[in-house]
């Protein structure tokens, strides 16, 4: 084992273990459940939209870019293909067995991003949760999230101009 996987393991066998008080074992479960497939980002937006009509365009297109990174990151994990931990005992069960990049970070920070710029300040403190969550669960190496974060990042930068669209939404 190199160093960054040594590294790797031990950040998460650390933040597993928070998973032994049931309450912080009962939290990051909701946010797991919450999460599958972005379902939670995609529920918010939609609500954005719904409750803020005026700017219902932005809302519906951050929910798009949202819902594009969480496809490119399981296109991503389609081709990386790395085995979920295997040296802790997951809290939750996963869809797949891999998880390079997080399927679970990468759509919360692209929400914390596009949906941040549009003043649901509570959004980024829920996704950096759901980050957490999944090493608190067991089921990704603190490397899978990072690397899940960033794309979520990129891809609500790269798509910020579309989402914000023209006056007239």
């Amino acid at each position: 084992m190199d160093d960054l996987d040594d590294i790797d393991h031990r950040i998460l066998s650390a933040l597993r273990a928070y998973g032994r008080d049931p309450r912080v074992a009962h939290a990051a479960r909701v946010l797991s459940w919450a999460g599958e497939h972005g379902a939670l980002w995609l529920a918010a937006g939609l609500a954005g939209a719904v409750a803020d009509g005026p700017r219902r365009g932005p809302w519906l297109r951050g929910t798009a870019l949202t819902a594009g990174a969480h496809l490119v990151s399981m296109g991503v994990k389609r081709v990386v293909r790395r085995p979920r931990p295997a040296h802790v005992e997951p809290l939750v069960s996963t869809v797949g067995r891999h998880c390079f990049p997080s399927s679970h970070a990468t759509p919360a920070v692209a929400a914390a991003v596009a949906f941040g710029a549009l003043g649901a300040y509570a959004v980024p403190p829920l996704a950096a949760a759901m980050c957490v969550s999944r090493l608190v669960v067991g089921v990704h190496y603190p490397s899978d999230v990072a690397a899940g974060a960033a794309l979520g990042a990129l891809t609500a930068r790269i798509g910020a101009r579309w989402m914000r669209g023209s006056a007239h939404d």
